[in-house]
């Protein structure tokens, strides 16, 4: 079960959009920064296949300008 956390940057005046956006996926937990332009997203998704086309959707959201890596933990299925 891969577990990600990940920085959002998105584009000028666009984290509210960013935002409702991600709210859409099931697999996401959002933490919007109070301080900076910024969301925090952490993603569970049931195996690697998944994991790999939720990145995909992420990824192709018009109001994120940067998707960043910070932190992937895969617990393997017995």
């Amino acid at each position: 079960m891969p577990i990600k956390s990940y920085l959002a940057h998105p584009k000028t005046g666009e984290k509210q959009t960013l935002i409702d956006a991600l709210s859409l996926f099931n697999e996401c937990e959002i933490v919007p920064a109070t301080n900076q332009d910024v969301v925090v997203v952490v993603t569970e998704t049931s195996d690697d296949a998944s994991d790999a086309a939720l990145k995909e959707k992420i990824e192709q959201i018009e109001s994120l300008k940067l998707l960043a890596l910070v932190s992937g933990f895969n617990t393997p299925q017995n």
